[in-house]
């Protein structure tokens, strides 16, 4: 019995004792807050939009005379300078109107001269006067056969880059139908459309600065306001607003090419510091305050606000102009909670 009783006094002093665990203390995770500053200065206004490059006209070239094209050319993604010819129809047939009336209309002079010369002796006058009205159809003729002669080619308006090719060569074609589509990239442009609010808002001036940005290119070029459309259209009630390229963006842009569009606008100084309604807080009372961010924790701060006439919410006594306070969230936040600055999403 005594050895048993010291084989288990002895497995008792070697079994190890368990000693209390003392809880760690976890760090609290700052809480990512979306911040703004008490300003009473001018709001700089910015706002994005998705544009399509344009060209500073558009045309679509056609032959005032009918015939079958005998030369076209015109090669798609080409240039072609002012006056350059693009297209020939077949000018045999219009060669020889101009050589008839030029016939016709030397045979008409002839005849005048030599009836004006007899007039008074074996020619009366009706029969002069009939000459020279011969005369001048001839003239006339003459001058029809040589517009059409010359509207039988196709020269390039303006210094155009060709952008479509709409009929084949030796192709018959009727007077009037487009055979070409041109750019006019003299100036390359940009269209926008803007909600009928922030048009009203931000109107035709000079205040609002425009910028672009093309796909794969983080360079911002500057634009200028050209024209805009004066009626909405019937979807989105939406305003068209043309702006233009002050600077070369470079090789390969093309009209139909994306781009994203930043406008700022710094819009009137208000009358004192607007408070947003998602930065406010109330006490059971219903006294507002506002959650100030210093040195990565908040705490909160009491205001008093009066509304305005154009519904806004201003601060008449409170925190410094300059502070940072909380945006959005504020009623989830507690006085001393440790924050960070929201950046962006996934940080």
């Amino acid at each position: 019995m005594r050895s048993v009783l010291s084989v288990m006094t002895a497995v008792f002093l070697t079994m190890p004792i368990a000693m209390p665990v003392q809880a760690q203390e976890v760090p609290e995770t700052p809480k990512p807050v979306k911040l703004m500053q008490l300003s009473s200065q001018p709001v700089v206004l910015q706002r994005q939009f998705f544009g399509q490059v344009t060209a500073r006209q558009t045309v679509d070239l056609a032959f005032q005379v009918a015939g079958q094209l005998e030369e076209l050319n015109a090669e798609e993604g080409s240039t072609k300078a002012k006056g350059a010819v693009i297209a020939r129809l077949d000018l045999a047939g219009y060669e020889r109107a101009v050589a008839q009336a030029e016939a016709n209309y030397a045979k008409a002079k002839r005849d005048a001269e030599r009836l004006d010369s007899l007039s008074g002796q074996a020619v009366s006058q009706v029969q002069v006067r009939d000459a020279e009205t011969q005369l001048q159809l001839a003239e006339i003729a003459l001058d029809s056969a040589k517009d059409n002669l010359d509207h039988a080619t196709l020269r390039a308006p303006f210094d155009a880059l060709i952008a479509r090719r709409l009929v084949a060569n030796y192709q018959t074609v009727a007077a009037g139908t487009p055979v070409l589509r041109l750019h006019d990239i003299s100036e390359l442009r940009v269209d926008i459309k803007v909600p009928e609010v922030l048009f009203r808002q931000a109107g035709a001036g000079d205040r609002v600065r425009f910028e672009a940005e093309l796909p794969g290119d983080e360079t911002r070029y500057p634009l200028a306001l050209r024209e805009f459309e004066t009626e909405t259209s019937s979807v989105g009630q939406t305003y068209t607003i043309t702006l233009a390229y002050t600077e070369n963006p470079g090789a390969f842009v093309f009209p139909g090419a994306s781009v994203t569009v930043y406008a700022a606008a710094k819009g009137r100084a208000p009358d004192g510091i607007i408070l947003p309604e998602s930065a406010l807080v109330y006490d059971p009372a219903g006294a507002p305050a506002v959650m100030v961010y210093d040195d990565g924790k908040v705490r909160r701060a009491p205001v008093k606000i009066e509304l305005h006439d154009d519904g806004r919410l201003y601060m008449i006594d409170g925190p410094d102009e300059g502070t940072q306070i909380v945006l959005t969230g504020a009623s989830q936040l507690r006085d001393g909670q440790s924050v960070r600055p929201f950046t962006r999403i996934g940080e």
